[in-house]
């Protein structure tokens, strides 16, 4: 891996996953996602992994993709449902939405707290010229963010709200991050992308983004198609300044 640095001569814009990055979130999600498959699994399979499980079927992908997903990896398949299912009926949608209930219920009483390091980084970045994007596969990024009270830190905000109202797939397909980058008017080579969660670091290789980070907070390094991992985003290094874009 290279050094870890962002080299703003280069790189004028930077698209943040919030859940995981900017937001404390993820265990939170992990913790609720736990709660219900585990209802759900009882008499049936095994208990969900938080750390095997989690990552590798359900870390930043959309909530039905990652019911899916996970499901699919038990070998349980379930009808899809609808939206207005009750929350924990045995439908792709009544467990996204027993999970979306159990992890808004802890947002609300706990509250949702920025990373400071990241909070740094933010000011760092736009300090120096560069502008800022937050991405979140949750339909509620917005109000995570907004929670979290760093808003006014991005230019744009993409969350899953916007994939569902434009048809976007889910990472590791790329949309979500290149919707950032179009907003943000600068194409993805010119950007770099920071990601917590696999599917997030493949889709901004898949994107052609300029730079991609991976921030592992565990420690435990998350790899394949990063050009930078690091255990916390305060051991990233910010150089130069954001020059105009020339023909």
């Amino acid at each position: 891996m290279n050094e870890p640095v962002i080299d703003l001569t280069a790189i004028g814009a930077v698209v943040f996953d919030t859940d995981g990055v900017v937001t404390d979130t993820v265990r939170g999600h992990a913790a609720a996602w736990k709660h219900v498959f585990d209802a759900f699994l009882r008499g049936r399979s095994e208990p969900f992994d938080l750390r095997g499980d989690y990552l590798r079927h359900v870390d930043g992908r959309p909530r039905l993709d990652g019911v899916r997903t996970f499901l699919a990896s038990r070998g349980i398949t379930l009808p899809e449902g609808a939206a207005d299912d009750p929350p924990g009926a045995p439908t792709v949608h009544g467990l996204g939405l027993a999970k979306d209930q159990v992890f808004l219920g802890e947002v609300d009483k706990y509250g949702v707290a920025a990373f400071p390091a990241t909070v740094a980084l933010l000011h760092e970045l736009r300090r120096r010229g560069a502008r800022t994007a937050g991405v979140s596969a949750s339909l509620h990024g917005r109000r995570l963010v907004g929670a979290a009270g760093v808003t006014h830190l991005f230019d744009v905000l993409v969350d899953g709200a916007d994939a569902a109202l434009m048809n976007l797939p889910g990472k590791p397909d790329p949309a979500l991050l290149l919707e950032a980058v179009r907003r943000l008017a600068l194409p993805a080579p010119r950007a770099a992308v920071v990601e917590a969660a696999l599917p997030g670091i493949e889709a901004g290789r898949r994107g052609g983004f300029g730079l991609v980070v991976a921030v592992g907070r565990d420690g435990s390094g998350l790899p394949h198609g990063a050009d930078v991992v690091l255990a916390d985003l305060g051991d990233l290094t910010v150089r130069g300044r954001v020059l105009p874009l020339t023909s």
